[in-house]
């Protein structure tokens, strides 16, 4: 089973990275964002809840996301793999993915940090929310969410390079790059 985790700043390309490495690979696309949303526009009292966070750049409880993520890891256990996309956020999530996915025997293989600058994570988040019409999109929200990134996410970076599973991408690059960069770094993983 192949395990990635890919995470970086709202913006950096990583759900538009992560559809293709789930084609690519025939992997299960786990993107808490979308789930969270899904849940959003059924306005499920989830979802209600989820938006209280959410319309205000405030990443959403772990105890909800966790709860989240083994309800749906755990109905698609027989996939080839998951992409965990834009999970885990903090390190208590990372602790708790770990331990889940350790006790069956199938750990994370290799993480992707797409870096950013965060001028240009600013004018694509603000792109995409006059495209998307995404409610967290606006201009103070988005200012929100990279602070929030930057203080509770970051901190990933160097958990993930003490397991040395860490691999850094420039997503700066045009779309197709930066996704032949992600495919040599998971090649080189499969072939150990």
């Amino acid at each position: 089973m192949l395990n990635i985790v890919i995470f970086g700043p709202p913006g950096s390309g990583k759900g538009t990275q992560s559809a293709r490495i789930a084609k690519k690979y025939d992997l299960r696309h786990l993107s808490t964002g979308d789930i969270l949303r899904e849940e959003m526009d059924k306005k499920t009292s989830l979802g209600k809840k989820v938006s209280e966070y959410i319309d205000k750049g405030l990443l959403v409880p772990d105890d909800i996301v966790l709860k989240m993520l083994y309800d749906y890891a755990a109905g698609h256990m027989d996939s080839p793999g998951f992409i965990f996309d834009g999970f885990p956020r903090t390190i208590v999530q990372a602790e708790a993915l770990d331990k889940l996915l350790n006790k069956r025997g199938i750990p994370i293989n290799i993480v992707l940090s797409v870096e950013v600058e965060e001028q240009e994570l600013f004018k694509r988040i603000m792109g995409r929310g006059e495209d998307s019409g995404r409610s967290d999109d606006s201009e103070e929200i988005a200012r929100q969410r990279l602070d929030v990134y930057k203080e509770q996410s970051m901190p990933l970076i160097d958990y993930y390079k003490q397991q040395g599973k860490i691999v850094t991408i420039d997503g700066m690059k045009p779309v197709d790059e930066v996704f032949d960069r992600i495919c040599q770094a998971i090649e080189a993983v499969k072939a150990v």
